[in-house]
């Protein structure tokens, strides 16, 4: 297993922009009438899932900040699952697209999930 060192070696980490970027592409074919309202805020959702994984990892010397972070990042990634079923019920994501999707972010949140039971495993020394 190789050593993380930044957030972005981080698996969870390289899942959630995968995806992430994956609603970027497919919200490029939802309506235009959508842009201001479903298209930006699943875009924001999904890409604040990675940007609070960062902000989490930077905070490790801090147990209840680090802890705090990572519920941020269980918080939007509930979001994202939320507008991914509007976007599918709208039509806008086919059956395949949205259980790809699905499947995806229910594996980061299990991830997150273990991470914050291990909370302690993923801290760095206080100073």
């Amino acid at each position: 297993m190789a050593k993380v060192v930044v957030h972005e070696d981080l698996l969870v980490y390289q899942r959630a922009f995968t995806l992430a970027m994956e609603l970027f592409e497919h919200t490029k074919g939802f309506p235009s009438h959508e842009r201001y309202a479903l298209t930006d805020q699943i875009r924001r959702s999904s890409r604040s899932v990675c940007a609070n994984l960062a902000e989490a990892w930077r905070k490790r010397r801090y147990r209840a900040a680090f802890l705090s972070k990572l519920t941020d990042v269980e918080s939007e990634l509930a979001e994202t699952q939320t507008w991914i079923a509007f976007a599918h019920r709208c039509a806008y994501l086919s059956d395949a697209e949205t259980q790809r999707l699905r499947v995806g972010y229910d594996g980061v949140a299990r991830t997150l999930a273990n991470m914050v039971i291990h909370v302690d495993d993923w801290l760095l020394p206080s100073p």
